[in-house]
């Protein structure tokens, strides 16, 4: 069996995720129109692996995937393949053979999202569908030093709403904030995500920069002190995956 790559962009907008856990309609998920594309190439009922599960509405610049096939088919007839059977709106950006062991999910080293955040006077008619649109110009510079206490090694659960995970310890490397008078965009890097982790600490840094709650909540919220929790998850048309290391 060959072990085929995918790197994918998709505009998650009309999208239940790429895949909905413990629920029997799986059919508006980016997962299901891959895998039909998979079964009328090859006739198989692959298994897909992904490296990050981005949630409904969420978009995606570099979701990586792979799959095994007996398709005897070239790499580049397979991505013209997919290209040409799959929505507009999902695209295969590069395709890659790779050893068996290769796992998309669990080979990961780093998963980077972006968000994007409108601050003109008028929303985007063009853009307003991939971008969240702030009335009040959030202050940058309140939001990069409450940053800094989710730096490094942490426990995020009470940042995310999952359920079961073996670990809810993740490690964040970086997170970037910058912008104009136009747009701001924040960049998370860590080692992995929980569901809904970087909405939740974006939805949070963007309460502090428009001054709906102090600086001190995101560090008592990470420790757990008086019952602190997050703010609500930020709009999901903002956020991209954006990156993901191996």
């Amino acid at each position: 069996m060959r072990n085929i790559k995918l790197t994918l962009e998709y505009d998650g907008s009309r999208y239940n995720g790429w895949q909905r856990l413990g629920r029997d309609d799986n059919s508006g998920t980016i997962e299901t129109k891959l895998l039909e594309v998979i079964k009328k190439m090859s006739g198989e009922n692959a298994e897909l692996n992904c490296a990050a599960r981005t949630e409904t509405g969420v978009h995606a610049h570099g979701q990586v995937v792979n799959f095994k096939t007996s398709s005897p088919m070239k790499l580049y007839e397979i991505k013209n393949y997919f290209n040409r059977y799959l929505p507009m709106d999902i695209a295969v950006i590069d395709i890659q053979e790779m050893p068996e062991r290769f796992h998309a999910s669990l080979n990961v080293k780093s998963v980077t999202y972006l968000y994007r955040i409108s601050i003109g006077d008028v929303p985007s008619v063009f853009e307003r569908k991939y971008m969240y649109y702030s009335f009040q110009k959030p202050d940058v510079d309140k939001m990069h030093i409450a940053a800094q206490s989710l730096l490094g090694k942490h426990d995020f659960k009470c940042f995310s709403t999952v359920k079961k995970a073996k670990s809810t310890v993740k490690e964040i490397t970086a997170i970037e904030i910058y912008g104009d008078e136009n747009e701001i965009q924040i960049t998370i890097n860590a080692n992995q995500f929980l569901h809904n982790m970087a909405r939740m600490i974006i939805g949070t840094l963007l309460d502090v920069g428009c001054a709906n709650r102090p600086l001190s909540d995101v560090e008592q919220i990470l420790s757990g002190k008086n019952g602190m929790i997050s703010s609500a998850p930020a709009k999901a048309l903002g956020l991209f995956l954006e990156e993901v290391g191996y």
